[in-house]
């Protein structure tokens, strides 16, 4: 009887997706010394968009409907299963995935509770926003975790428009004001897109609300200085760029409590917002802690070998945001581990995919190498700033203005063309220009 390998993959998101999408395309209907490739790939959404984008789908500039891909579609294309749940447990023992049921929007059952086996386990669920536990996050401010997180901003968004423009009487403290705790890449590149996208809103014929004088974008960051993980030239570029702007952009402002269009800093300063988003600190889901005696750290990363491989499982891989993998030891003598970074993401997914007939056989597995390239911010159609090739040259080789702006654009082709090829993307590229020419600049609905 022909043998059969199952390689499960949790998580769509751009390392899981990439990966599932290049096994299925390399090993569809071929038979090896290790029988035939059998992989599946689990994760809770229906379509997937990249999650660097989300900013723009969240203020506006971006229509899914050109960018989304649907999963059942991709994994008809390109050999592989694909199957709707969020993970809820693992049986090591059994090696057994166990999905929750999946309910629609009416609480209707689409799919039940069930296991899926597997020989091969890859963990690629990504991370989401720390909120340290600060009082009111949950309940008052939006996280940009997710597409539906971004659509439902966009929602409040325009919502908040119309109102101002409907209601009698003035605009109460903090109406059109948006606070963004958190000044990383996240943060920092919605704060930029917003103070374009806004402004283009209210030029549809909303004049009673004056651009200048009533929308207001506060990015609040806990830090000495915005984008604390990035260069300090990048730093102070993108503070300026913000300033000219008219974003006002707080320091060393630490978050004591969200409440509803409020937010108190430890100072005692209050900030009045109507729309708050929390964009502060990652961490891997919570599920992960505990999940099946694997060992994790205090970001809920899965603890792996430099080949990506658990230190508690050798059939069990991470990568992506939720994998801990040793990465270099700092000026200080600390182990650091790869940063939670789309480049890495995706350089751990070709690296998987060059070691799977090697994890079959329990052969020796080559280490992943990161290759830091550099960091990349986009500021909206006002510039993009970076480092490029920060490790292998240092970091001070500083990019900015176009010719950032190609290298960023060039990230998420790179994407597409790991999920599509070149006919697709290049075609997919060709009607999106067409339609900027007919359709309005920024998404309405």
């Amino acid at each position: 009887m022909e043998k059969l390998h199952r390689v499960v993959i949790v998580g769509g998101g751009a390392s899981g997706l990439e990966l599932a999408t290049k096994l299925g395309d390399r090993y569809q209907n071929r038979v090896h010394r290790f029988g035939r490739l059998h992989v599946t790939l689990v994760d809770k959404s229906r379509t997937h968009v990249w999650k660097p984008k989300l900013h723009e789908i969240a203020a506006g500039s971006m229509d899914t409907d050109d960018h989304e891909l649907n999963y059942i579609v991709q994994a008809h294309w390109h050999h592989f299963t694909y199957r709707i749940g969020s993970m809820i447990g693992l049986d090591r023992e059994q090696k057994c995935v166990h999905l929750s049921a999946h309910l629609d929007a009416n609480g209707e059952l689409v799919t039940p509770e069930r296991s899926i086996p597997y020989d091969t386990l890859i963990l690629a669920v990504g991370s989401l926003t720390n909120d340290f536990g600060v009082p009111g996050v949950q309940e008052h401010a939006i996280r940009l975790e997710s597409l539906s997180d971004a659509k439902r901003f966009h929602q409040r968004l325009i919502n908040a428009c119309i109102r101002a423009q409907t209601q009698e009487g003035a605009l109460t403290p903090g109406q059109l004001h948006v606070a963004i705790i958190g000044a990383g890449a996240t943060g920092v590149e919605l704060a930029a897109e917003l103070h374009r996208t806004t402004r283009e809103v209210v030029s549809y014929g909303l004049d009673r609300v004056d651009a200048e004088k009533d929308l207001k974008v506060i990015l609040v960051e806990a830090a000495g200085r915005i984008l604390p993980a990035l260069p300090e030239r990048i730093s102070r570029s993108s503070h300026q760029l913000l300033s000219n702007l008219g974003v006002e952009v707080m320091t060393a402002a630490q978050v004591q409590n969200v409440s509803k269009n409020k937010v108190t800093l430890a100072s005692g300063q209050t900030i009045d917002a109507e729309l708050i988003v929390w964009a502060a600190g990652v961490k891997a889901p919570d599920f992960l802690k505990g999940l099946a005696g694997l060992k994790t750290n205090g970001a809920n990363q899965v603890l792996v070998h430099p080949s990506l491989q658990s230190i508690d499982d050798p059939a069990i891989f991470a990568m992506g945001d939720c994998a801990a993998c040793p990465w270099m030891v700092d000026e200080k003598g600390v182990q650091r581990v790869v940063p939670p970074r789309a480049q890495a993401a995706h350089q751990q997914a070709s690296h998987l995919l060059r070691q799977i007939e090697h994890i079959i056989d329990g052969r020796h597995l080559s280490e992943f190498k990161y290759k830091d390239f550099g960091s990349l911010v986009s500021l909206g159609k006002f510039s993009t700033v970076g480092s490029m090739m920060g490790g292998l040259i240092g970091s001070h080789f500083f990019i900015e203005g176009y010719a950032a702006k190609l290298m960023y654009l060039s990230l998420y082709k790179l994407h597409e063309l790991a999920l599509h090829g070149w006919f697709k993307v290049v075609l997919d590229t060709l009607v999106r220009l067409i339609n900027r020419r007919t359709d309005s600049i920024v998404k309405l609905h």
